[in-house]
């Protein structure tokens, strides 16, 4: 199941020319992520305090194919792509909701402005050594990768 988040474009996501700063990508990805784990129920304030570990992201690869610019309409994806014992694959796109077909008069898919992989790992909040995923969490992500063929619309 894709989760999608809608984001809007404001100034302080834009650089001087109204397009938004790269760097930004993987913040609304970071909210997405975070947005997708509340809605299957983990929300990782309580979890920390509960287990003592929290999630980090250990590796980023982003591919950016288009500009979003200042006032666009972003959905912002996030699916599980693979769930190890200590870390999680997470596919992740920025499309713009926005772009219309002027030719054709008719609004196609959203056009894909940047799309990566993002890798989290479960680390132990003191001493950010990674651990073993809470059994809680690795079950609920389990179930969820075993029903990714409908999309989510929060």
């Amino acid at each position: 199941m894709t989760f999608v988040f809608p984001i809007r474009v404001y100034w302080e996501d834009t650089d001087a020319g109204g397009i938004v700063f790269y760097a930004n990508y993987l913040k609304f990805m970071e909210r997405a992520r975070t947005e997708w784990l509340r809605s299957l129920g983990i929300a990782q304030g309580r979890l920390r305090e509960e287990s003592g570990g929290i999630f980090v992201v250990s590796e980023t690869q982003l591919k950016y194919h288009r500009p979003a610019r200042l006032d666009d309409e972003l959905l912002v994806t996030a699916d599980l792509r693979e769930i190890g014992s200590a870390s999680l694959i997470i596919g992740q796109r920025v499309l713009s909701k926005s772009e219309q077909d002027r030719t054709e008069g008719v609004s196609p898919e959203p056009l894909l402005l940047c799309e990566g992989t993002i890798r989290i790992g479960w680390v132990d909040a003191a001493t950010l050594r990674p651990s073993r995923m809470p059994r809680q969490v690795s079950g609920t992500l389990e179930r969820y990768a075993g029903s990714m063929s409908q999309p989510h619309q929060p």
